[in-house]
């Protein structure tokens, strides 16, 4: 029988404690039961009184004096050196046989490895509608279907909308349907990792006039983590749109516009440098344009505009932190037309150049993102076709100010070649900006934002022009698997010579995912 002694001996008081123990561990061993229970109350007191402790685990450390005749007569790691010294302080005695529970053992317990690496490394941003697509799925806890080592999370919607479009003195009206397709695949494995992103909506009008605006967006990525603090990223997409008949280069009366398909590859390498971190990437795009129909029923081939761009940019950053890295970034590239003239004989193809430089930011959850500013230029073949230069802003940031709140503001600059004779092209800057707040656990207010500005060089800036977006909308989240939409957008196209444009768009639904 183990026994407590005190290291005190004085005093008569201090003898009956002594008895009080050996009576106490007498009534432990005779009563197994007493044991269990009187471990799980010195399990809850060791939260508020740090004078009850335990006999070690194997590799455990604990305080605690020997008594001559062997015994340990053992005190709490936590407890002050006051309480450890007080000579009323008693403890439980434990017989050598008997083992704790493994959660009872610190060294039992399994370590995650992420801990102490709060801002694991991501690649570069280049795509924010797959981010903000993984951001909305994922927000859903314990959903998804795991295939294998992957999960998808799908949705599908259902929607009925109206829409009024005024351009001068010409109204049309029409109500149309919407479905809606919106998923993920993430992989869940302990090394690289495999995203994939789509969504797609596809309208078809019910009465009335107006054009079918069917959208289709798909994004993956595939991350390989390599030794020596080196990232390959291995990338494609695909997205396909039509082109809006207030568009510079859309087929003027033409009662269906021609379809833009966007195809892209890419691959990159970055690898840490100690404080430096640098970046190489390639990347292929190409567009390709479907034929746009005309109002007496004829087509008009737009094939002249299918193209590639070639692009090789290098990257170099210096990690002031592991949340926030400076960076500069240069890019040379070719723009190659699979016609060597136009329908209007121009050869279009260009050499481009450009540089930026920016900040990309990482804290966690409140805040991440990167912004860039640069300038982009193109040289084309024909002399007759002045080079294009432009002030280029870039980015996406992605806040949470509070719990429940989050703002997502994308900027973006491209270039967008002429179809005009004479006219080389366009800098489109566009801003958008979208405010997402929980009312409630189940109701989601929103709120969307945005501007873009086309403008051309020379003769042809009469041809700017600017739009503008704003919209709401709310989510009523009827359960786990069953969402019950609304939005309301309105959109303004102001030209620099012509008439403005005006589109008000309402729209109801239900989105069932799992």
């Amino acid at each position: 029988m183990n026994s407590i002694e005190n290291q005190d001996t004085r005093g008569t008081g201090r003898l009956g404690l002594r008895a009080f123990a050996s009576v106490l561990a007498l009534s432990v061993l005779a009563h197994p039961s007493l044991l269990a229970a009187q471990q799980t109350q010195t399990t809850t007191a060791s939260a508020t009184a740090s004078s009850v402790s335990l006999l070690p685990a194997a590799g455990q450390t604990t305080a605690g004096t020997t008594a001559a005749n062997g015994a340990s007569a053992l005190t709490d790691v936590g407890a002050s050196p006051s309480a450890a010294a007080d000579p009323l302080a008693t403890g439980s005695v434990v017989p050598a046989t008997q083992t704790l529970e493994p959660l009872a053992d610190t060294d039992a317990i399994p370590v995650d490895e992420s801990l102490g690496r709060q801002n694991l490394r991501e690649t570069r941003l280049d795509n924010p509608t797959a981010d903000r697509i993984s951001r909305e799925l994922d927000s859903e806890e314990n959903s998804g279907i795991r295939l294998g080592t992957l999960i998808l999370r799908p949705s599908i919607s259902q929607k009925l909308g109206s829409e009024t479009e005024k351009s001068g003195g010409v109204k049309e009206d029409r109500i149309f349907s919407e479905t809606g397709l919106k998923g993920t695949i993430t992989s869940d494995w302990s090394r690289h990792e495999l995203s994939v992103g789509a969504e797609g909506a596809w309208q078809e009008t019910l009465s009335g006039d107006g054009t079918d605006k069917p959208q289709a967006d798909i994004d993956a990525r595939l991350r390989l983590d390599l030794a020596d603090d080196t990232i390959a990223t291995l990338s494609g997409s695909y997205s396909f749109s039509r082109e809006d008949t207030d568009d510079p280069n859309a087929v003027s009366g033409a009662r269906v516009q021609s379809g833009v398909n966007e195809y892209g590859a890419g691959a990159s390498i970055e690898r840490d440098f100690g404080l430096i971190r640098g970046s190489i990437a390639a990347d292929i795009t190409r567009y390709q344009y479907s034929d746009a129909e005309l109002s007496d029923g004829s087509t008009l081939e737009r094939s002249d505009r299918n193209r590639n761009r070639y692009a090789l940019s290098t990257r170099i950053g210096y990690e002031l932190s592991p949340a926030l890295i400076p960076f500069i970034e240069g890019t040379i590239g070719k723009i190659d037309y699979d016609d060597a003239e136009d329908s209007a004989g121009y050869r279009r193809s260009a050499d481009l150049y450009g540089a930026k430089t920016g900040v990309a930011v990482d804290l966690g959850e409140k805040l991440r993102g990167e912004i860039a500013v640069g300038y982009e230029h193109q040289k084309y073949e024909d002399a007759r076709l002045e080079e294009l230069s432009a002030l280029t802003v870039d980015g996406n940031i992605f806040w949470s100010p509070r719990e429940g709140t989050s703002i997502d503001v994308t900027l973006d600059t491209s270039i967008d070649p002429s179809t005009t004779a004479g006219v080389n092209g366009a800098t489109i800057h566009r801003v958008t900006a979208q405010l997402a707040h929980d009312l409630r656990t189940n109701l989601v207010a929103r709120l969307t934002g945005g501007t873009t500005f086309t403008n051309y060089d020379g003769d042809a800036a009469s041809s700017d022009t600017t739009a503008y977006l704003a919209g709401a909308g709310l989510t009523w989240k009827v359960n786990r698997y069953l969402d019950a939409t609304a939005d309301l957008n309105y959109e303004r196209t102001n030209y620099k010579t012509g008439s403005d444009n005006d589109s008000l768009t309402a729209l109801v639904g239900l989105t069932a995912k799992r």
